[in-house]
């Protein structure tokens, strides 16, 4: 059983509990209601079983809120479409992951996204890239197709001049000196994030070091259309669609968005990082 697998079916076993003590039930009165043995209520609670449409139906209906079924459907199919391995996205390689991405930023309008560790791949150079996806083949244990990884990278980024499209990015200061390559590489990396600034489809933004913050930096996030966000960790990725959740992100955007700087000052802190790589 996959990690992130089991964590979803624990996330839905959660919610599962969460209507049976809301509907004053003990386990026991509830397999007595739904017909099933109680220590099948045990598993689905706890996420060693996984329940099936109908014992969702089941459920909803005998906790008292058959309004509830429709989501708890939604919860089901996202064990799967919703919370990925990134182990198994990267089991033929990074390329092909690479290219699934070029598919969805060709169907996606506006992104808003925010960054704290690196360097999105919409801006990054050939050789940044290069160098990333080779660290995450070794750290994922992975087959290495660096170089079709990296040319389908450099197809995503057409989309940057493409009419119709806006890239609103945000970038954590912190990003600007994470040195995972080496210096000359790092150099001209950030000569390429200084030159998209300016771009009619881009708007860069850098969160500085000392700026004044309605919330803290947490992990990277993109949203796309303002209906999908994207969420990478180490092991998995999310793919979030509930529309509060997609909301939630949108407000720490906007709270990061108000301690970004833009323009001109945008290229002053990229400078000051530029220098002190050259130092």
């Amino acid at each position: 059983m996959s990690t992130d697998f089991q964590r979803a079916r624990q996330a839905l076993g959660a919610r599962l509990r969460e209507l049976r003590t809301e509907g004053s039930l003990t386990g026991r009165e509830l397999a007595i209601r739904c017909g099933w043995p109680h220590s099948k209520i045990s598993k689905l609670e706890n996420g060693r079983q996984t329940a099936t449409v109908e014992d969702l139906t089941l459920w909803a209906e005998a906790c008292g809120t058959p309004q509830i079924t429709e989501e708890l459907h939604r919860r089901l199919t996202g064990l799967e479409t919703h919370v990925q391995s990134r182990r198994r996205q990267l089991a033929g390689g990074h390329s092909a992951l690479q290219e699934q991405s070029v598919l969805e930023y060709r169907e996606t309008k506006t992104i808003r996204a925010y960054e704290a560790t690196v360097i999105p791949g919409l801006f990054q150079t050939p050789d940044y890239a290069r160098c990333l996806l080779v660290q995450n083949a070794e750290l994922h244990q992975t087959p290495k197709d660096t170089e079709a990884a990296v040319r389908a990278r450099m197809r995503r980024q057409e989309a940057l001049y493409e009419p119709g499209k806006l890239y609103r990015v945000l970038l954590w200061e912190g990003a600007l000196h994470a040195l995972s390559c080496l210096p000359e590489v790092f150099a001209g990396q950030l000569d390429r994030l200084a030159g998209v600034i300016g771009l009619d489809t881009v708007q860069l933004g850098i969160v500085p070091f000392g700026a004044p913050m309605a919330i803290t930096p947490k992990h990277g996030f993109w949203i796309f259309d303002e209906q999908l966000v994207r969420v990478e960790t180490m092991s998995t990725e999310l793919r979030i669609d509930e529309p509060s959740d997609v909301a939630l992100y949108g407000r720490a955007w906007d709270r990061l968005h108000e301690a970004a700087r833009y323009g001109p000052d945008a290229h002053r802190v990229i400078a000051r990082a530029r220098h002190l790589i050259a130092a």
